[in-house]
């Protein structure tokens, strides 16, 4: 079975006017552990088995990554992956990420096990996001690495093969600190890896524990600051099963919470690693009124009030946050949040540009931002072609007076690729332009 997936490049526009959401929804899987599962069965020696993988753009974005390395696939409602046993290919092309940062920043470690030359690089996203750091550690590991323009962003050359050694990296995006603890037990000798202004931590642990089901030995400080891991050690092939994505559930979580929403979210199981999951406590919070059952969260809307939250370990969470702080009562701080500035856009920026075109009340801050109890109503807002921002406007359009349109949707490919008829699920009535006829 082929992969099949609508390219990015053709141009989607979401419209949508105010309908409460009600009723159920299955969450998607998740992302971060779908790249992960990918990543390391591309390493593994013998055949890796993953259920329910996320069949998103980005996730098929680590597939196209893990053939050029080497690895067989077999698709299909599972994948069936042959690994490489830790010796890679040197790819016959270019590594082209799309727009997948995980893809990228865990691809480089790959490629620092090659006896050869890798070239990495992405969409014009891609090629603003920093991977110095990156380059860095691997340089102090053994591999050779440099960014072609010299600039410390993509295109990036990598070169092995990764020896083992110390390094000290900062950890203010997790995917640095994951692609070194992935990749570094199949260097000769132990690594030893110092991380400071470390955040995101959920995403690290995420990544612990999949060593711990390959029984990769490992030694990590309590606070995650720093890392022994042994060499010479290897992957084998297991068979996983991938749970629902919490980040992709906290876009239906604040639409729930908003207006007058009653949504019963299905396949969350609230004992994952997953960051994610406190967006949970911070709606509850809030005064949002939630129920968690086995697999499911209920959450109903209400009279919510405004808090202030440290997010420094759930920045992907920030777009639909803000939504949320535009209907609380008073203000709502989101703080701890300046490496959201790194991702597929500058979050703070844009989040708070595209709420004040719906009237929303945002003071930008440096490493967040306070958002004011407003009065929004619909407008024309781009999603600058980032997935989560194109999904927290698309809610706030559900839940306030007038016509929303949301540009550059084509971008919800890369973890909800049917984030519509999710949302049309629940009642929404929302259409792509062009499309014949409204939901219901």
């Amino acid at each position: 079975m082929a992969l099949k997936l609508a390219s990015q490049r053709e141009f989607m526009k979401i419209i949508c006017e105010k309908r409460p959401l009600r009723g159920e929804v299955l969450i998607p899987s998740s992302k971060s552990h779908t790249i992960r599962a990918v990543t390391l069965s591309t390493l593994a020696h013998g055949r890796s088995i993953i259920h329910h993988p996320l069949q998103s753009s980005d996730c098929f974005a680590a597939v196209e990554a893990s053939q050029l390395f080497g690895a067989r696939f077999r698709f299909g409602e599972s994948w069936e992956i042959e690994g490489i046993n830790g010796t890679p290919d040197i790819p016959e092309n270019v590594v082209d990420v799309k727009n997948s940062g995980t893809t990228l920043y865990f691809f480089m470690g790959t490629a620092a096990l090659v006896e050869g030359v890798t070239v990495l690089t992405g969409d014009a996203q891609i090629v603003r996001r920093p991977v110095q750091p990156l380059i860095d550690s691997l340089k102090n590991l053994g591999a050779e690495a440099y960014s072609t323009r010299g600039n410390g962003h993509p295109p990036v050359i990598v070169k092995g093969r990764l020896k083992g050694g110390k390094t000290r990296i900062t950890g203010s995006l997790s995917q640095y600190v994951s692609s070194l603890l992935i990749h570094s037990p199949l260097a000769e000798r132990e690594t030893e890896i110092e991380v400071y202004d470390v955040l995101e931590k959920p995403y690290l642990q995420m990544t612990l524990d999949w060593l711990d089901r390959h029984r990769i030995h490992y030694e990590a400080s309590d606070d995650l600051t720093s890392f022994k891991v042994y060499g010479g050690q290897n992957y084998k092939g297991l068979e996983v099963s991938i749970p629902g994505d919490f980040s992709s559930a906290t876009f239906f979580l604040v639409g729930g919470a908003i207006g007058e929403g009653d949504i019963t979210l299905i396949n969350l199981s609230m004992d994952d690693v997953q960051g994610d999951k406190r967006v949970v406590d911070y709606l509850k919070e809030m005064g949002a009124r939630i129920t968690a059952g086995q697999n499911t969260i209920r959450i109903q809307g209400g009279r919510l009030r405004g808090v202030e939250l440290d997010m420094g370990d759930t920045p992907d969470a920030l777009p639909a946050m803000a939504v949320a702080g535009c209907f609380a009562e008073g203000k709502t701080s989101l703080r701890n949040l300046a490496h959201s500035r790194l991702k597929e856009t500058d979050r703070i920026k844009v989040m708070a540009n595209e709420l004040r075109k719906l009237g929303g009340k945002v003071e930008e801050l440096s490493d967040g931002m306070i958002v004011h109890q407003s009065s929004l109503k619909g407008g024309v807002v781009s999603g600058h072609g980032d997935h989560r921002v194109v999904m927290a406007l698309t809610v706030a359009g559900t839940a306030i007076p007038g016509r929303t349109e949301i540009e550059t949707a084509e971008a919800i490919q890369a973890t909800v690729p049917n984030f519509i008829e999710l949302m049309k699920g629940l009642g929404a009535k929302i259409y792509k332009e062009g499309e014949k006829g409204e939901s219901r």
